[in-house]
């Protein structure tokens, strides 16, 4: 019989670069985008908690301090993978047009990769992306797959009439989209090493954008794309794998990985600060336990907050939910200047 473990964390790309380099989301968002409104890029204008944390050096004191509870809580998730001992992971995690362009977008797909070899800190000119590690761009970081897993994972799925779609092989990047790659980086921060096998569970978190932002931040086109999976669809998918593991022989941990509400994506607040209110109420169900309270959402609730993301999470609380797990929180970040809200979560 299985045994299976849940964690919960984020894949934030901020936590890449050093504190340092000063380009927070936020500047980037001001010094960029065009549509936010003139009088919205004057800091007197911001609500009073944005303002105190942006401070009076740009938020820098503040980015600080958020790293080192964000690395504490993956040290914490860490120290529970490691005591689980897992023989693989699968991490719920979005396509941000990375696999999922024109020519396919499923709502969900699962890796069933043999290995995965990636250069995360290689940009597209071959120079190095700076990182808080001061990894090269000749840095590699391989990891492996486990295609029974995957299969198992699928085929059970499948007999539970979920139609799944799976990859043998990436369709247009090599190696893993930043969602998970990143969480594998976080989840090694102090650089360990990352022996257990992966297996990634795709999600189209960004559905009616996924084309139109052409994973960056701001629109490229009018005209949106179908809607990603509901948020009911996301708990009803992750209790149906949750259901096909217990059948399996393997002790698996169930991890999904983003952060929440996303400043970018929150076009009420002129994209600068997340719906940090609606982060607060679906919180609130999590910790109560109240994973059904999620799948009652619908998803022009999700893309009004700028909560597509939480769609990984809504997988995750759908497998809690089937095996009666409770949520630990490790921590709970609020951010106005840095770009979403985090939730870090054990689960067992």
């Amino acid at each position: 019989m299985a045994e299976l473990l849940g964690l919960g964390l984020t894949h934030s790309p901020s936590l890449i670069r050093p504190d340092e380099d000063g380009e927070s989301s936020l500047k980037r968002t001001l010094r960029t985008n065009e549509l936010v409104p003139a009088a919205m890029k004057n800091p007197l204008n911001w609500p009073e908690p944005m303002r105190v944390e942006y401070g009076e050096d740009e938020g820098f004191t503040a980015a600080v301090r958020l790293r080192e509870r964000l690395v504490a809580g993956f040290r914490r998730l860490r120290a529970e993978l490691d005591a689980f001992n897992p023989d693989f992971v699968v991490i719920w995690g979005d396509d941000q047009y990375e696999n999922f362009r024109e020519d396919i977008i499923p709502p969900f797909c699962v890796l069933a990769y043999d290995d995965f070899d990636c250069r995360p800190f290689a940009s597209s000119d071959g120079s190095t992306r700076r990182n808080v590690w001061g990894e090269t761009a000749d840095a590699r970081f391989r990891y492996s797959g486990h295609k029974n897993g995957a299969r198992a994972l699928v085929s059970g799925l499948i007999d539970r009439g979920v139609d799944m779609a799976y990859a043998y092989q990436p369709l247009h990047e090599p190696g893993l989209g930043h969602a998970i790659l990143n969480t594998l980086l976080y989840l090694d921060y102090d650089r360990k090493g990352f022996d257990y096998p992966v297996v990634p569970f795709l999600v189209n978190c960004y559905g009616s954008r996924v084309i139109r932002n052409r994973g960056g931040s701001f629109e490229h086109s009018p005209d949106p794309d179908p809607p990603g999976p509901s948020p009911k669809r996301c708990l009803q998918v992750g209790a149906a794998a949750a259901q096909a593991l217990q059948e399996s022989p393997w002790r698996v941990a169930l991890i999904a990985s983003s952060s929440w509400s996303h400043a970018f994506l929150t076009e009420k607040h002129h994209w600068l600060y997340p719906d940090i209110e609606s982060d607060r109420a679906r919180f609130a169900e999590l910790k109560a336990g109240d994973y059904q309270a999620w799948g009652r959402i619908a998803t022009a609730q999700i893309e009004d907050a700028g909560q597509q993301e939480l769609l990984n999470w809504m997988c995750l609380a759908g497998a809690m939910d089937e095996l009666g797990y409770r949520a630990d929180i490790v921590d709970w970040c609020e951010t106005y200047i840095f770009n979403s809200t985090k939730c870090l979560a054990v689960f067992k």
